[in-house]
């Protein structure tokens, strides 16, 4: 069980969760092909996942009308009028993955929380109402629609991963998710203004994703790509399929067993590049630990990482985590809203 720290694959594995998702089959043999490609390759596509492809359209329609309107119109919604919640659009150049501006603008959502919750009294930061866009009204309703299915997705996909560590199917949903952090961004990349390597903007810069488990639903644009120790792997469009990945919590839980993959997006299509990342995470109050595991020799890649940072040193709940790292996304918002 044990892994090496520099992992080598030249394609991100397809697996079939129809097992896991309807209850009907072998989820065993399901889980084993996902623990195989949380060590091997920390990514993997899923197909068979039952989410409905019409909402998936719908989903793509609205975002792509939203995109087209004009920058003062967009900011109708803009991220600072979300404040705490962390919730609204912003325009190309506003979010820092590794430190330089991404070609990229998006739209940030969550689970939409009333006034009266009691996270949302609190004055926790990254829980309160989402910002819909009145210019394209159908896309708010859309967008719960789709975050209702990611959420029973997730759920179900964390099982099969507790499955695939030997662990009871409840485990992550007993201690972490219950009650899930969940955030969901829209992302449009626009088309490269250069296409020589040397001029080339990075749609997001090398990162790894924070929490446990992103599901990613990418349009037919391509330019994901995964590092592997021989070099970059493309994670082509695969059709009504999602590409999943770990975050850095997965990683700390398993002592390095699943290893947060870095990847980047590169968009040479030639047009605009829609992508719907949807974050399945630990609940943002509750202490992120180790898992003990049969075998398992605890592995640090900090000198190997695109931030130098250990996940493993780490200690305190996800939501510190995840607010260290955000803020420096969004280092204009750090200052306001933090």
């Amino acid at each position: 069980m044990q892994q090496s720290l520099n992992k080598e694959f030249s394609q991100v594995p397809i697996i079939d969760v129809s097992a896991l998702v309807s209850g009907n089959g072998d989820k065993y043999t399901v889980a084993t092909q996902i623990g195989q490609a949380c060590r091997e390759c920390g990514f993997f596509y899923i197909i068979g996942h039952g989410v409905d492809e019409g909402l998936q359209q719908r989903l793509e329609h609205f975002s792509r009308q939203f995109f087209e309107r004009d920058v003062e119109t967009k900011l109708e919604i803009g991220m600072k009028v979300g404040g705490r919640a962390w919730r609204g659009y912003f325009p190309v150049g506003g979010e820092l993955t590794s430190g330089k501006p991404d070609l990229k603008e998006g739209i940030y959502f969550g689970a939409e929380l009333e006034e009266n919750h009691p996270l949302v009294r609190a004055n926790t930061p990254m829980h309160g109402r989402n910002l819909f866009p009145s210019s394209v009204p159908q896309l708010g309703q859309t967008v719960l629609e789709y975050m209702e299915a990611m959420t029973k997705l997730g759920h179900r996909l964390m099982a099969g991963i507790a499955l695939s560590l030997e662990l009871e199917e409840s485990y992550f949903s007993d201690r972490y998710t219950t009650d899930p952090l969940i955030l969901f961004r829209i992302f449009n990349y626009p088309p490269n203004p250069s296409l020589s390597e040397d001029k080339r903007q990075w749609g997001v810069g090398e990162h790894t994703d924070y929490g446990v488990l992103t599901i990613l639903k990418q349009d037919n644009a391509g330019g994901l790509q995964v590092r592997s120790k021989s070099g970059w792997v493309d994670a082509p469009p695969v059709p009504n399929s999602f590409v999943c990945n770990i975050g850095d919590m997965l990683d700390r839980m398993t002592r390095g067993l699943y290893r947060s993959t870095p990847h980047r997006v590169l968009n040479l299509s030639g047009g605009d590049r829609l992508s719907f990342p949807f974050f399945f995470d630990p609940n943002f109050n509750v202490e992120v630990k180790p898992i003990e595991l049969k075998e398992v020799m605890a592995m640090d890649d900090k000198n190997e990482r695109w931030d130098r940072a250990s996940v493993h040193a780490f200690r305190g709940t996800y939501g510190d985590y995840l607010l260290g790292k955000v803020s420096k996304v969004f280092p204009e918002l750090r200052q306001t809203v933090l």
